[in-house]
């Protein structure tokens, strides 16, 4: 995902860390630190437990307990989300990364064809129940911090931390068992109902489900003027409409091959090749990118995007090999369609070569492959 950058392993699984989740952290910390003393009250009278407020309000110490419960939340959320992963992992679906995010964590899956239900539906509830389970953790540890120490401001302190991440994560417990797809509850909806009906349309009734809660959110947060219920609803929306279409694809597109969607023969390029010339290519051929060959050897891919990236005055000057991607992904003409599919939006690439023998026989590009979707769909 762009804007993302690894911080370490776990289990094996890379674990990526979003910009937007730096942006998120002071700000948790922020409305924490102004709500310290309504908060405190809140934890006191929920968990029936005394909390001595010497330390908590001092000072500077409001913001830093609220930067250290921000971190508390997050870290139920990547909890959350290895949940996910080792139930997806002992199903047989491999894992690419983890990623945190402003309003969580995605767990980023390689997923083969269609879900099967049997497989979403446990992958979906651990995850929630995990949530849970660290929540009631953190709850324990509430009841248990009087007889860890004597000095009642540290604990105090203690208390106020782990109540706080108890009832964040007994809320997202609740929050994600929601039936809005694409949460958990709203892939748990999909799971039920497709044992009922195809797919695909199970997907779709989840996805408009989804949109529904996303509606109802966006109306609760205009209200009260809660701008992150705002964007949760225009991430839910989103998320939901994204993942129905291309739930729709993988339907439409099920056994069709790379060859059969291809064009061919392909017009390429040489690594010795003007821009300028290039350009006067792209016009007037209308295609938007052309392999670039050299003896025989697909040896690099150039787009408009690229070209345009040069100004037109020094394009004569400059040659493909100066801005071309090197060393590009190519498929087999017996691949899945679904696979260059998802290659594109992985890599944000408009069209793929499709080789066989160390030669270039054809390109897929988006366009190729929407136009087959829709007679497939007539």
């Amino acid at each position: 995902m762009n804007g993302s950058y690894k911080i370490g392993r776990l289990f094996g699984i890379p674990v990526l860390i979003h910009f937007s989740f730096l942006i998120v952290i002071p700000l948790l910390a922020w409305i924490i630190g102004i709500q310290i003393a309504l908060t405190t009250t809140t934890i006191q009278y929920i968990f029936q437990v005394p909390i001595d407020t010497t330390l908590i309000t001092a000072g500077f110490m409001p913001w830093i307990l609220g930067t250290i419960v921000a971190l508390g939340l997050f870290l139920g959320v990547l909890v959350h989300e290895i949940a996910h992963c080792i139930v997806a992992r002992k199903k047989g679906v491999r894992i690419q990364s983890i990623t945190l995010l402003m309003f969580g964590g995605v767990s980023r899956m390689e997923e083969e064809g269609v879900p099967d239900p049997k497989v979403e539906l446990p992958m979906a509830l651990v995850g929630p129940f995990t949530s849970l389970l660290f929540g009631l953790v953190c709850a324990g540890l509430v009841y248990l911090v009087p007889g860890m120490t004597p000095y009642p401001a540290i604990a105090g302190i203690l208390i106020f931390i782990f109540g706080y991440v108890a009832v964040l994560n007994i809320l997202l417990f609740a929050f994600n068992l929601i039936p809005a797809f694409p949460m958990d509850g709203g892939r748990v909806l999909r799971a039920a109902l497709a044992q009922r009906m195809p797919v695909h349309k199970a997907t779709r009734i989840a996805a408009n489900i989804g949109k529904g809660f996303a509606i109802i959110f966006g109306i609760i947060g205009l209200l009260f003027f809660n701008p992150f219920l705002i964007l949760i609803a225009l991430f839910v929306y989103i998320g939901a409409g994204s993942e129905a279409t291309m739930d729709q694809f993988t339907y439409l597109l099920h056994n069709v091959t790379a060859e059969s969607t291809m064009s061919s023969p392909v017009t390429s390029v040489t690594p010795a090749l003007s821009l300028s010339k290039v350009a006067e290519m792209m016009l007037s051929t209308k295609h938007l990118g052309f392999p670039v060959v050299e003896h025989d050897k697909l040896v690099g891919m150039i787009t408009l995007v690229d070209v345009n990236r040069i100004s037109p005055a020094d394009r004569e000057a400059k040659q493909v090999r100066d801005i071309m991607t090197r060393d590009p992904v190519t498929l087999p003409p017996s691949a899945p369609v679904m696979d260059a599919l998802r290659i594109m939006s992985a890599r944000n690439i408009g069209r793929i070569p499709i080789a066989q023998d160390g030669r270039i026989i054809g390109i897929v590009t988006r366009s190729d492959i929407l136009k087959v979707a829709e007679l497939k769909k007539a």
